[in-house]
């Protein structure tokens, strides 16, 4: 029997191939793909999603299709935020390189001379654990813990995906530059990429641009990012300061007021560098032009031996066609390289981007669905004629 998955993913004999060898002249949707949108959505119970393309390096087509919040009927425009999920680590990594030029952190530098966070295991294994280790997912930490922090394998050893990696290389990040993981996103990439809509924090301003994620009948779950939020800005508002300038121990303090009897982690933080991107299509392209080949690099820009780190194998996860960069999964040979990343949070936000710096070309997909990642595949194929092999992984 055919899942919905598969039934999404099937495509016209000869209309895609694997790799990055399409060359087709743009990666925006033809208008056979746009007018069948709505019939697709309904299958994959996907009631919005907004797309962007870049072309010749810039972003050059952008729109929103169906609905925030099905109940409500508010339709999905450029200004509307979706949960970037794990689209939100390159978002993070970026700044991370940037504190790199500037001498204030180091790849191989371990996390411990950093700052060394409470909440850590007496393990050993923790010490050897570096930056560079954090962003091309080799620290052997769990992607989430439950108790004290400890490794799951030897530092180095291999790949093991690690959400907990990212947020200790936040609290380091927040005690470099002395300010909040919002402000300090604001201050080096935000403001300066013209991303402005982009936040890690929340308020009534947020709530109201935001989608609501959907299962996987289109029926509205508990939203987890929202009542958190929610639960907050009551906080916020008695103490005087939004919750997009709160540090890491701010957030905390904060949870433990509003629910005393629910532990406060690293994965509930609302600002989360592994997680906690709001932000729309327009924005999270904006951030890929930074990505690729032949730009004039603004001065706030990181290096381009930098860019080049980032988009170059740091780790062999599946053979060297399948590895990781810093921040971004890369896919395919040398000569056709590909970098993307994808997100899911709560299982009901799905988001998808894909870019090729050689050729300047990048695409991103947002949904607010269970099923948004088997949808945002049929589009990325259909649009660029290309099949990514983390659909096979």
């Amino acid at each position: 029997m055919l899942t919905l998955g598969g039934a999404l993913l099937v495509a016209n004999a000869g209309a895609a191939r694997a790799g990055s060898g399409d060359e087709r002249s743009s990666w925006i949707p033809s208008d056979a793909l746009l007018a069948d949108l709505p019939r697709l959505m309904r299958i994959a119970a996907v009631p919005g999603l907004a797309i962007a393309v870049l072309q010749d390096g810039r972003l050059t087509w952008t729109r929103g299709f169906g609905v925030k919040n099905i109940q409500t009927g508010d339709p999905v425009t450029d200004e509307t935020l979706f949960e970037a999920a794990s689209m939100t680590k390159p978002v993070f990594a970026y700044v991370a390189m940037r504190l790199v030029d500037e001498g204030r952190l180091a790849l191989d530098r371990p996390l411990v001379d950093y700052r060394r966070p409470d909440y850590l295991a007496n393990d050993p294994l923790l010490a050897k654990i570096t930056v560079r280790d954090v962003l091309r997912h080799s620290s052997g930490l769990p992607n989430w813990a439950r108790g004290p922090l400890a490794t799951i394998a030897p530092p180095g050893s291999g790949y093991h995906y690690s959400g907990e990696a990212f947020v200790w290389l936040q609290l380091i990040v927040e005690q470099v530059l002395g300010m909040s993981l919002d402000d300090a996103m604001r201050d080096r990439l935000f403001g300066p990429a013209g991303m402005s809509r982009s936040t890690f924090g929340w308020d009534e301003a947020v709530a109201k641009a935001a989608v609501y994620g959907h299962d996987d009948e289109a029926k509205i779950p508990a939203q987890p990012t929202r009542a958190l939020g929610e639960k907050l800005l009551p906080i916020a508002k008695r103490w005087g300061r939004p919750i997009a300038s709160w540090r890491y121990e701010d957030s905390i303090r904060a949870m433990r007021e509003a629910d005393p009897a629910t532990p406060a982690t690293t994965h509930n933080l609302l600002s989360n560098s592994a997680g906690g991107l709001l932000t729309t299509v327009s924005d999270y392209a904006r951030f890929m032009a930074l990505m690729m080949d032949g730009r004039e690099r603004a001065g706030w820009e990181i290096s381009e031996t930098a860019r080049r780190a980032m988009l170059t194998t740091q780790l062999e996860v599946r053979g060297p066609d399948y590895a990781r960069g810093l921040g971004w999964q890369l896919e395919g040979p040398p000569t056709a390289r590909l970098f993307e990343h994808s997100g899911s949070n709560y299982g009901i936000f799905k988001t998808l981007g894909m870019g090729d710096a050689r050729k300047r070309r990048g695409i991103v997909i947002f949904t607010n669905a269970a099923n948004g990642n088997a949808l945002a595949a049929r589009i990325l194929r259909e649009a660029s004629g290309i099949d990514l092999l983390k659909f096979l992984a």
